[in-house]
């Protein structure tokens, strides 16, 4: 996808500033990074994530051929119902994730910024003789995020009326907004709070109440899913998705990637991915940690002490702390 497709009409907004890295695109802020994350926090408003890329899954074997392949039960889904799935590989760990709806003659799901070319080259493998189409449809469709009673809503909107989705939706909020608020509530990022060995028992991606859960635990077989099946049944998954709340004394946030160590020094127990400043909470992060790191104990991450607060169940993998 070219430069100039990834970058958003509505960073001409006033007091746009535009994201960085996989988020370039986009605004960062509009000015105002707490007061956008109050207003969603209130229901109000809108995030533009039109640098997410999208694709299309078309045909009348569709639903069943994608719930062969995936973690998710999709072979019934019903027309307007927004699910998340997961494409693993042989030995459980994650390579794709995306979420999507299906309106009856196609399902169109968004996924990670510059991840579309290779979820739809494996799905085009995947096709056999079946009657699917797959198609990256990203310079068709934008997506964008409202909040809602049910924790968020994404829309799909065209191109070319993203200017005046933005006029009827706002006010407009920035990523980093977005961010803080998906961080609190514990909601993984594929690439950013996950690596190459990463499996969906650790980042709480596993059947439950959360509008993310992304793997279903009675359907049938996938590819990978031996692993996931062994681990949600015997316990222990290698490592535990958890919020940490971080020492705000300082001016700065930790650098993606950044061990995780014990208090008082010690070998390192887990990384950090995604941080952000929360309006109510303060400086925060996600990290993945070592299963058997007592959840009491106090951390130091990047120089910054930290205390946690358990997102994701160390001996069954399941995301059970209330949604924020």
């Amino acid at each position: 996808m070219s430069t100039d497709l990834r970058t958003s009409p509505l960073l001409d907004l006033p007091g746009a500033v535009a994201g960085e890295g996989v988020d370039a695109g986009v605004a960062a802020h509009y000015g105002s990074l707490y007061g956008e994350q109050r207003a969603l926090a209130a229901g109000e408003g809108f995030v533009d994530l039109s640098h997410r890329e999208v694709i299309r899954v078309s045909g009348p074997d569709r639903l069943s051929w994608l719930h062969s392949m995936t973690t998710q039960h999709l072979e019934r889904l019903e027309p307007g119902r927004w699910t998340s799935a997961l494409l693993l590989d042989a030995n459980g760990r994650v390579e794709h994730a995306f979420s999507g709806i299906d309106d009856g003659e196609a399902f169109t799901a968004h996924t990670e910024p510059g991840r579309a070319a290779a979820l739809v080259a494996f799905l085009d493998r995947m096709r056999f003789m079946l009657r699917v189409e797959v198609a990256d449809v990203t310079a068709d469709l934008a997506v964008a995020w409202r909040p809602s009673a049910e924790g968020g809503k994404h829309d799909l909107v065209p191109r070319e009326q993203l200017t005046s989705y933005a006029e009827a939706a706002g006010p407009a909020a920035g990523l980093w907004a977005y961010e803080a608020l998906r961080i609190a509530r514990g909601e993984p990022r594929l690439g950013f709070d996950t690596d190459e060995r990463s499996i969906p028992n650790e980042l709480g991606w596993l059947q439950g109440e959360q509008p993310w859960a992304a793997v279903h635990l009675d359907k049938g077989c996938y590819r990978g899913q031996e692993t996931v099946a062994r681990v949600h049944n015997l316990g222990r998954p290698p490592r535990r998705l958890t919020l940490l709340h971080l020492d705000g004394s300082e001016n700065r946030l930790p650098a993606r990637g950044a061990e995780v160590l014990p208090e008082g020094g010690g070998r390192a127990v887990g990384v950090v991915g995604s941080s952000a400043r929360h309006h109510e909470l303060g400086p925060i992060a996600l990290a993945l940690l070592k299963r058997n790191t007592d959840v009491a104990a106090p951390l130091v991450v990047d120089g910054l002490p930290a205390a946690q607060e358990v997102l994701v169940d160390p001996e069954i993998g399941l995301h059970f702390r209330p949604q924020r």
